[in-house]
This record gives structure tokens, sequence and C-alpha cells, in this order.
């Protein structure tokens, strides 16, 4: 995967309602290269009209059978404690304050790779807009 630092025209952030102390490991698990900023009153969260997913969304089978996995093994899965687990965000791509392409997931693992992110973006500034509709 290319670097977003080898286009200085590409920037990433990661944007959570989270304090920023509990949003950096989290950045460091995904091998985010991006700033990482707290929105703690979830005011871009409303603008781009992302709401909170239904709990049967979040708790998938494929969910739901990591958890069951991780029993078996002798392990009990932590839940972050504060963290509002049904909020799940979104990945945009954005130019100035104009949003290009917007993926909402339907549920935690429905989310494109930072190399997709990263592509998407490099085709909006080649093309002056989205190259797909990501649905």
């Amino acid at each position: 995967m290319q670097n977003a630092h080898d286009d200085p025209r590409i920037g990433l952030l990661l944007i959570g309602f989270s304090p920023a102390d509990r949003l950096d490991p989290i950045a460091r698990r995904l091998g985010w290269t991006g700033a990482v900023l707290s929105d703690p009153d979830r005011e871009l969260y409303r603008r781009l009209g992302i709401g909170r997913a239904p709990w049967w969304r979040v708790y998938t089978p494929a969910t739901l059978a990591i958890y069951v996995r991780a029993r078996r093994a002798g392990r009990r899965p932590s839940r972050p404690t504060g963290e509002d687990t049904r909020q799940l965000g979104a990945d945009a791509i954005m130019v100035g304050a104009t949003v290009l392409t917007l993926w909402r997931p339907r549920s935690p693992d429905d989310r494109p790779s930072a190399a997709d992110v990263l592509d998407e973006g490099r085709r909006a500034l080649a093309t002056g807009g989205p190259a797909s509709d990501p649905a």
C-alpha cells in the first residue's frame, strides 16, 4: 500500500467521540498513519448523518462467534468501558468541507480498508470527484 504521505494532497484523519487517549491505541492497532482527533459531542457524526446501529447489526453471528472462540480458549473478551459499541462511525473522502464519498458501515466488520480509502482519494483527486459509489 502506498503511504498517504507519498502524496502531500492527501491527509488521513481518524475522528472519534472517545477521549484522545483512548483513540490513540485504536489508531495504532489499525495501522493508521494520519492525525487522530476527538469529537466528544459527535458534531461531525450528526453533520454526516451517522447514527447508532441497532444491536442486531453490531452483535452479528460473526461477532458472537469471536466471543465464543475466545471463551473456549479460556479468554474473556474485554469490553471497553464507557465506549458506545453501537456507534459504527464512517469513512469519508472530503475536499475542503465537501464530502465526495461516504461509507456508512452496516456492521463492525463492514469497513473499507485504509488502502481502499486512499485509492478512492487518489481517484477523486485525479478526476475531481468520486470514482465509485461505495453504497
